[in-house]
């Protein structure tokens, strides 16, 4: 059976050097904790120090086959960016993944103010743009990259209430199906990843109310999105996965 999959899914990740914003909670570290375990060299950024530590010490404990580090920054910002690029220059001699995750939750008009807008609109989709233009330009001298992009349903139900959090998930679907364009002929892969419901922080209900709502089958774990951004990873370079679209099996839409 091990050969067979090796016939179909000739690549892996292990002794990639891959960067994963929104790397410390919820479906970031998902990701870097399974890339981790696949011998991957992960380093992930995130907004509060006490998270990147729970982080850390957990992978330490665990000592997984690759190595996790990571550091605090707001990329939201400018200098946020600038921070995470440099560290990267410095720790990568080459940057081959590059996984834009980092989110903030919003509702709709009726909520919130110009500056709370504003900080999810960078939060959201401008570090998504700014980071993937850095990436870009590491990867395209190599002539070979992998950048993800982590969307949302949003973009396509577009339901009332959330009008504020879709305009940046439909920004990044657009930004993505546009940049995948712009960057193939350099070798670089692009692939969207749009979930449904996923238990992480970012919903207001309990832990113990999410892990009800996996067991009803209305959400997803944070684990599914892992694994469906790893097996975009591991394709033959022939091969594409330019967008997955994952639900919650009852989540009726």
């Amino acid at each position: 059976m091990d050969e067979i999959l090796k016939h179909y899914l000739p690549e892996t990740v292990a002794g990639k050097n891959i960067v994963i914003t929104g790397g410390t909670a919820g479906i970031g570290r998902a990701t870097a904790v399974l890339l981790a375990q696949m011998q991957a060299n992960v380093f992930i950024v995130g907004r509060t120090e006490e998270h990147l530590e729970n982080t850390l010490k957990e992978a330490n404990e665990k000592q997984y086959p690759g190595k996790l580090q990571g550091i605090v920054a707001d990329l939201a910002t400018k200098e946020g960016v600038s921070k995470l690029f440099a560290e990267i220059s410095q720790r990568f001699a080459q940057l081959d993944i590059f996984i834009n995750n980092a989110a903030l939750a919003a509702e709709g008009i009726e909520k919130g103010t110009f500056d709370d807008w504003k900080d999810v609109i960078e939060s959201n989709l401008l570090n998504y743009i700014a980071c993937s233009h850095e990436a870009f330009s590491r990867m395209k001298e190599k002539k070979t990259g992998h950048i993800i992009n982590v969307g949302s349903m949003s973009a396509d139900i577009k339901k009332a209430g959330s009008s504020v959090y879709t305009a940046t998930k439909s920004g990044i679907q657009g930004f993505t199906e546009s940049l995948r364009k712009e960057v193939n002929e350099s070798g670089i892969k692009i692939t969207l990843i749009e979930p449904g419901l996923v238990g992480t922080d970012m919903p207001e209900n309990s832990k113990e109310e999410q892990q009800q709502q996996q067991e009803e089958l209305t959400m997803l774990k944070a684990e599914d999105i892992a694994a469906a951004i790893y097996y975009a990873l591991i394709q033959p370079k022939r091969c594409d996965v330019v967008d997955i679209k994952l639900r919650p099996h009852l989540q009726v839409i």
